[in-house]
């Protein structure tokens, strides 16, 4: 009996030992909770209610100089439902007016929806989606319906908003505008400002209350968003449609491979139009790469033009200079140059060379002149910043290459190779820059995109022309530049181009790439120049990429026109003042738009005339005088009008006149 007892009480305090030692344990691992791990887990109970959320800054637009919205930030609303959410009595009794009204907002029919509807709350969705990429004003419409107006917990309706980048006017300059996916990854305006138009985004602590669904802790944010600036670029929508349309035509009648094309403001450098196209697989074109300033390529015969500079401005011959062509073809080292005419020109002077063209004669006067002493020719490209990038206000811009005297890759053959356009490569926007130079009395300067970044009407920061170099020839040499240029297009290369009409002067280029491998061969068609000849506003440059051979490669064929189309356009469609003749005379056209314009401001009327087909001025005039107030997009005359003829004028109503 006493060995029993005895037994129990080993038990019993084995027991209590056991207890004794798990309580130890709990308040060990209580006391860790609680000064170790407790930190911890108050962060994490506070992360689960407590959320610090962020409040996106409203990014900036990019504009162009005359005020079109070129990338604006629009929201944009998903609509889902939560099909438990509406009790029994409200969802049987607004299933079929909902189902109408999404019927009609969307095109498909009542039935439709009221079996989505019903089998989403069959099967217990939560999270059915109804509509995506909706704009506010769908938005509005969509949560005015029934049920769905009686909100996210007796209505079930879920609104999801995000802002999105949109470019109200399309492919304008679509990819120099660009885009900025991430802080490392972007492109165009967009990515390059950033700093300025994304803005800084706020911060405001938010509690849990259920559903997922937050409510805000205090009144007041504890960070305000501070929203994007604006940018205004340098783009002139008018001459970008033509640039764009100009390039695109040319690109799809020789199935190029890409092209770009480039004007810009003689004086200032500011870069009006930029165009980039390349070819899709199924034929298209779109904007893929900016190749206009990342692409660095041999020039070709557009490159002569500094041949003629440095000839002239180091006086080492003169235009009257004669030179064999030889039959078109002259040797180097082994190594022949040849002009495109087969049998060569004969005997022919410096300039009438260029104007035509010859490699044999510009690579003669080149060698001539500076074989013994090919660093004085190079000095003068470096001395024009030529040999390095622009420094512009895009990121990626392309590399020039430049062979230096004395370096590794300077052999006999590079002075003459470089003399029509080869062992030297250089991007279509430095090209413009040289030739823009020449349009400007010798002054070259920095092309640029932005000229200003404000906020509202303040401005933030402003950017003017900026000069690389002051004067890059003397004025005897460019007068004499400037002659042949516009000769080039009066009677040489050019000469398909001319047109008594309007004046324009520039050179032509087509130059081989991938020469090295002949089956990889290919042209790049070009044509730099500016306009008009005497008193140059724009200059401008194209090149062609890959145009197909059988249809045709030289570059007055393939680029020219595209030059000459935005010349003419924009030099027709505004005159110099001292080009007009007889101004008593009458035009009809004018003489009929002037009274179809009085015969309606005659008629005193209530209701919306019809202003279509009438020049843009004249409808403001008339309809302002109705007491409408009047916006308008594009220029020339009214395409579209958004309030239709015949209905009732409202009170400071506002109409939209489409203009083309």
């Amino acid at each position: 009996m006493a060995v029993a007892d005895k037994k129990v009480s080993y038990r019993m305090y084995l027991v209590a030992f056991t207890f004794f030692v798990i309580a130890i344990l709990v308040l060990v691992k209580l006391n860790n909770i609680q000064w170790v791990e407790g930190e911890y887990y108050r962060k994490l109970a506070q992360e689960r209610t407590v959320k610090n959320f962020t409040i996106p800054a409203n990014k900036g637009n990019v504009y162009s100089a005359d005020g079109s919205l070129l990338a604006t930030s629009i929201p944009e609303y998903t609509i889902r439902f939560d099909a438990l959410s509406p009790s029994q009595e409200n969802f049987s009794e607004l299933l079929k007016p909902l189902s109408d009204s999404l019927a009609v907002m969307f095109g498909k029919t009542p039935g439709f929806y009221q079996a989505e509807l019903q089998k989403a709350r069959n099967n217990k969705n939560r999270y059915y989606l109804v509509a995506k990429k909706l704009s506010y004003t769908d938005y509005m419409r969509i949560k005015s319906f029934p049920l769905f107006n009686k909100g996210p917990y007796k209505g079930g309706i879920i609104i999801e908003q995000k802002t999105v980048r949109e470019h109200p006017i399309g492919l304008v300059a679509q990819r120099t505008v660009g885009y900025e996916r991430s802080d490392s990854d972007g492109k165009g305006l967009e990515y390059a400002f950033r700093e300025y138009i994304n803005g800084k985004n706020g911060h405001r602590m938010m509690q849990k209350i259920a559903k997922n669904q937050w409510k805000p802790i205090n009144d007041n944010n504890e960070l305000e968003p501070q929203d994007g600036y604006d940018i205004i670029s340098t783009i002139d929508v008018y001459i970008q449609d033509i640039a764009h349309h100009a390039l695109l035509k040319q690109l799809e009648i020789y199935e190029a491979d890409h092209g770009c094309v480039i004007v810009m403001e003689t004086k200032t450098g500011q870069i009006k139009a930029i165009s980039n196209l390349g070819r899709a697989s199924d034929g298209s074109y779109y904007e893929t790469q900016n190749y206009a300033v990342a692409e660095s390529h041999e020039p070709g015969s557009t490159f002569k033009l500094f041949d003629l500079i440095a000839l002239l401005d180091d006086k080492k011959v003169d235009t009257s200079k004669v030179y064999d062509t030889n039959g078109g073809v002259i040797e180097y080292y082994g190594r022949k140059v040849r002009d495109s005419k087969k049998g060569g020109y004969g005997k022919i002077s410096l300039a009438k060379g260029f104007e035509v063209s010859s490699n044999t004669v510009l690579v003669k006067a080149v060698t001539d002149s500076y074989g013994s002493n090919p660093k004085q020719f190079v000095d003068r490209i470096n001395s024009y910043g030529l040999n390095k990038p622009l420094g512009i206000q895009l990121l990626g811009e392309g590399k020039p290459i430049v062979p230096q005297p004395g370096a590794k890759d300077w052999y006999g053959t590079t002075l003459p190779w470089m003399a029509f356009g080869y062992n030297i490569s250089l991007t279509p926007l430095q090209t413009l820059t040289l030739y823009n130079a020449v349009a400007n009395d010798g002054v070259m300067v920095k092309p640029y995109f932005v000229k200003e970044i404000k906020e509202w009407n303040n401005t933030i920061k402003k950017y003017d022309t900026e000069v690389i170099h002051p004067k890059i020839a003397s004025d005897e040499a460019l007068v004499q530049v400037r002659a042949i240029l516009e000769n080039v297009v009066k009677r040489g290369t050019g000469s398909k181009l001319y047109s008594k009409d309007f004046s324009m002067a520039g050179k032509t280029g087509t130059a081989q790439v991938n020469y090295k491998d002949k089956s990889q061969l290919h042209y790049a068609s070009s044509f730099a120049g500016y306009f008009p000849a005497k008193e140059p506003k724009y200059s401008c440059f194209v090149v062609v990429h890959k145009p197909k051979v059988s249809t045709g490669y030289y570059g007055a064929d393939v680029a020219g026109p595209v030059f000459k189309r935005i010349a003419q356009k924009i030099y027709t469609d505004s005159p110099p003042t001292n080009h007009v003749k007889n101004i008593e005379s009458k035009v009809v056209t004018v003489e009929k738009s002037y009274a179809d314009y009085y015969k309606k401001t005659q008629n005193t009327t209530d209701f919306i005339p019809n202003v279509k087909g009438m020049e843009g001025m004249d409808a403001i005039a008339l309809l302002e005088n109705l007491g409408l107030k009047v916006k308008v997009v594009g220029i020339g005359k009214v395409k579209a009008q958004s309030i239709n003829a015949g209905e009732i004028i409202q009170k400071n109503q506002v109409i939209t006149l489409q203009l083309s």
